[in-house]
């Protein structure tokens, strides 16, 4: 088996050169996926998985565009159409300058996988460029989306491929590019998710990859009688998906230690409580500042300039910042310290060699695929509502995605137990391959 493992990745390395992030994301399937092949006659000599790895279409485009000192700027953009067996393309767009075809690659395969395992009808893609929204003016901002959906318009539509946020693409990027859109194609389609409420968006969708990351710790938690409650959580990242995370754990009894940005952590021991969430909020959505200045209101908190929250006592981790954020070490700290669930608010986030200390110590690990995939599946609820002209309450939106993330628990469970325990990285990536892979037998060699 290993030799067939290997000969597997060879050959997608070969094809693949200098994409470390997509083959450590390919990697991580094919060791649990290929097994699970072998043993299954329906699948043998189709070369399903070879096909799912290669994406369906890969568009690569310049955006040029004019800042505040009259200065033209070009910056290249991408969207990467993976597979679409079961549905439309359906995947974020993310603005940051380390958006590469790499690391595009690995979104747009996680994608795939996470997508299927709503069961929701969506394919996978992803999207983006290697712009930095941060410090810009809204001009500029808005200058640079309107020339990146010059491009892209051509490749979407809301029956082939229905973009959404990531990092760097709130509320703001995906106003400017629905109204660029809109004016190209002259039509309002819900070709966008993540809209404003009052043209076309959903309630819950800019909470829904934290609420649902927590929901699904709160499943994982439960096959061991546990909850939320009296818990100690330490989260990294500040941004939608953190900031979500944390106002559910804190609504659930759990204790909020830690948030972190790009220039280190805040450690507050007495824990975030909901007035001190919302000056994060404030810190990081509206004055866009650095989350080192939470000390200064709340000096009882300390910052730590260039660290990771690894090192924090607690119960629960969340990672929910990028990926790689968690190595080995950082896993062994986390364990040592007493730490024995983690849901992954990010996408991948933690290496292999975390994973693997996360495994042997039998630590509740729940693969993003798995426990993020509650922002896209309240995307496509949002598309639902797009087609029938109509909004749900908060509550109905809500319930539909705790009852989607008790069904992807279910699936890892289902695919995942071995020797009485679960898997969730195994169960994730065979519950998604089997429906993806049946939906590509049916549909023949295309």
């Amino acid at each position: 088996m290993d030799q067939v493992i290997n000969n597997f990745l060879e050959e997608v390395k070969r094809r693949n050169a200098h994409e470390p992030e997509f083959m450590q994301a390919v990697t991580e399937v094919a060791q649990t996926v290929l097994p699970y092949i072998v043993t299954q006659e329906i699948y043998h000599g189709k070369n399903i998985l070879m096909r799912m790895v290669e994406p369906e279409r890969v568009v690569m485009f310049r955006v040029p565009w004019i800042d505040d000192q009259g200065e033209i700027q070009v910056n290249r953009g991408y969207r990467i159409e993976m597979n679409s067996a079961i549905g439309p393309y359906k995947g974020g767009l993310r603005f940051h300058e380390s958006v590469n075809l790499s690391i595009l690659k690995f979104l747009a395969f996680e994608q795939v996988f996470k997508n299927a395992l709503t069961t929701l009808p969506m394919g996978g893609g992803k999207g983006g460029a290697d712009f930095n929204p941060k410090g810009k003016s809204d001009g500029e901002v808005m200058r640079f989306c309107q020339s990146f959906m010059t491009e892209l318009f051509r490749h979407i539509g809301p029956n082939r491929d229905i973009p959404a946020g990531d990092i760097g693409v709130g509320g703001r990027e995906i106003g400017y590019m629905f109204g660029q859109y809109k004016r190209l194609k002259n039509e309002f389609t819900g070709v966008l998710t993540g809209k404003g409420i009052s043209w076309g968006g959903s309630l819950i969708r800019p909470e829904a990859t934290g609420y649902g990351a927590v929901y699904f710790a709160q499943n994982m938690l439960g096959t061991r009688g546990e909850s939320f409650d009296g818990k100690s959580v330490v989260l990294s990242g500040s941004g939608n998906v953190a900031q979500y995370a944390a106002e559910k754990c804190i609504q659930l009894g759990a204790k909020v230690l830690t948030l972190s940005d790009s220039s280190g952590f805040i450690h507050d021991p007495e824990g975030i409580d909901t007035e001190k969430l919302a000056h994060v909020m404030y810190l990081k959505n509206v004055a866009r500042k650095r989350i080192d200045e939470y000390v200064q209101k709340y000096p009882k908190a300390s910052s730590h300039k260039g660290q990771k929250p690894w090192g924090i006592r607690c119960n629960i981790a969340m990672p929910c910042a990028t990926q790689n954020e968690i190595d080995g070490q950082d896993a062994q700290t986390l364990i040592a310290n007493g730490c024995y669930c983690i849901s992954e608010g990010a996408n991948m986030p933690a290496t292999p060699e975390a994973i693997a200390q996360f495994h042997h110590h039998d630590i509740l690990y729940a693969p993003g695929k798995a426990s993020n995939a509650g922002g896209v599946a309240v995307s496509g609820l949002e598309m639902a509502q797009n087609s029938l002209r109509y909004n749900w309450t908060r509550e109905e939106v809500d319930q539909r995605l705790q009852d989607i993330m008790q069904d992807i628990h279910q699936s890892c469970v289902t695919y995942g137990s071995e020797k009485g325990k679960i898997n969730y990285e195994k169960g994730a990536n065979i519950a998604g391959f089997v429906k993806v892979a049946d939906a590509m037998l049916a549909q023949g060699v295309v």
